[in-house]
């Protein structure tokens, strides 16, 4: 459970720090800005609602319950994904693109370790 519960939140810093790296270049007049900190706070908490479901469904140990924070997440990672070439193209600096990559990775890491960590291949298990 720790193992989910820690890569999640590792996840949603770097979704964080992504839209702080985002928020510091500002590429038009209509994106979020350190200008406008209610619109800043508001991408934020937005983030961190939409990362609650695989945060409380790592609690669980269920395997449908865990396959489904998988599948969340799967979407999640698809986000990251978007967001690189996003990042390449509108020429948001390089902090977003490292963020967008590293978020991939720890999201697909993610989904890995909620499918598979915490199966014991012991068959003798009470």
């Amino acid at each position: 459970m720790s193992k989910r519960f820690l890569i999640i939140i590792v996840t949603l810093l770097i979704a964080i720090a992504a839209i702080l790296f985002a928020a510091r270049s500002q590429t038009a007049p209509n994106t979020i800005s350190y200008a406008d900190p209610a619109g800043l706070l508001i991408a934020i908490g937005m983030v961190v609602v939409l990362f609650l479901p695989p945060l409380l469904l790592s609690f669980f140990h269920n395997s449908i319950v865990r396959t489904i924070s998988a599948v969340y997440q799967i979407f999640i990672a698809i986000a990251f994904i978007g967001l690189i070439p996003a990042a390449i193209f509108a020429s948001a600096g390089i902090a977003v693109t490292i963020a967008a990559i590293a978020g991939t990775l720890t999201s697909i890491a993610s989904i890995f370790v909620t499918l598979f960590a915490g199966k014991s291949k012991n068959t003798y298990s009470f």
